[in-house]
């Protein structure tokens, strides 16, 4: 059984709709049991709801609630017995294998770090999450933790990445590219100039060049390296447009008599080909680099969405990602170390 940790207070929809996420993901997968942390009288109040095999569903009183406008290091270390703060030591301590939380995502952050703890020379975990494509999936790293990453943070990133969608994913050799205002090597500015002979270098991935952001929605690559302010400007735009996309279709299809029935023609099309937009259908941002698994939700998350977290946890720990994210930071440390010692004779 793997054990996931989920802050039942934290998001725009708490308790409710964790709880029915929590209910949704034993009943869907037998290898996984549910730590809901928070509020014990409001989660059970939730739980009463529903019919659910209470052997895989535990409830671990917390207190506390930290609120989205809180300062997130002054938070943590206030708000001992705050739902992220009680279920993250719980990672800490093995008592859980993964953090699940639509909560606070600057006391996600800080939390994962001081808390969890990162792996032995991870330089900076970064926020990961899988956005639809044309093609599929890709994994936009970082899109949150590090505005200020330097070029061997984003080559960490291009390594962690390639391991998660080979191994959680399942493409093989994923394609990796880094975000840049043109396909041209000497395009860019001065991070990413730097970073893209470093990512040249690396034999343990298969790095692909730049990636202009127009050909992400087309699937152009499975891993898009970038650090956090550019990431996460194309995170919100992504979803911005999607959202005003369908809204427009909407009243387009409702203007006329004639657009009514034309649309209720192409209506189990459409809602098939929006179902595959849906970025909730993938889960959360998954924290990489730490010594456990993080997984960070929208605020606005739904059952849904909480369920697919959850699942997704399972998959990674069931894959070892975080021993094979050590494995490769390893290697590439030797294979540097090897380097220099043939440059200095």
């Amino acid at each position: 059984m793997v054990k996931i940790a989920v802050d039942a207070m934290g998001g725009d929809n708490a308790p409710s709709e964790i709880v029915a996420g929590a209910v949704d993901a034993v009943s869907r997968h037998s290898g996984v049991n549910v730590l809901l942390v928070g509020r014990e009288d409001a989660v059970r109040g939730e739980l009463a709801k529903y019919s659910y095999d209470q052997n895989r569903i535990t409830v671990v009183n917390a207190a506390q609630v930290i609120e989205t406008g809180e300062v997130p290091t002054t938070a943590i270390m206030r708000k001992k017995d705050s739902s992220i703060v009680v279920a993250m030591k719980m990672v800490k301590r093995g008592e859980a294998d993964a953090f699940v939380s639509a909560g606070s995502t600057g006391a996600i952050l800080v939390g994962g770090q001081t808390l969890v703890g990162r792996i032995p020379g991870v330089r900076r975990p970064p926020l990961a999450p899988l956005i639809p494509t044309e093609k599929g999936v890709s994994l936009l790293i970082d899109c949150g933790a590090n505005v200020d990453a330097r070029p061997a943070d984003l080559v960490q990133f291009a390594r962690m990445g390639s391991i998660y969608m080979e191994h959680v994913i399942g493409i093989k050799q994923p394609r990796v590219a880094i975000v840049n205002i043109g396909v041209e090597e000497e395009k860019g500015n001065a991070l990413v100039k730097e970073t893209f002979p470093l990512l040249k270098q690396c034999v343990d991935i298969h790095f692909t060049g730049s990636i202009e952001a127009r050909e992400i929605p087309h699937g152009g690559a499975d891993v898009i390296v970038t650090e956090a302010f550019v990431g996460n400007v194309i995170l919100k735009l992504y979803e911005g447009v999607g959202a005003t996309l369908i809204s427009m279709v909407k009243q387009g299809m409702m203007g006329s008599l004639r657009s009514k029935v034309g649309g209720l023609l192409v209506k189990p099309a459409l809602k098939e080909t929006m179902k595959k937009f849906d970025a909730s259908q993938y889960g959360g941002a998954p924290m990489l680099g730490l010594n456990g698994l993080v997984v960070k939700t929208h605020g606005s998350a739904k059952a849904g969405e909480v369920s697919n977290s959850i699942i997704q946890c399972v998959t990674f720990k069931e894959q070892n990602i975080n021993e094979k994210i050590k494995e490769s930071l390893s290697a590439a440390e030797s294979a540097g170390g090897a380097a220099e010692k043939r440059q200095q004779k």
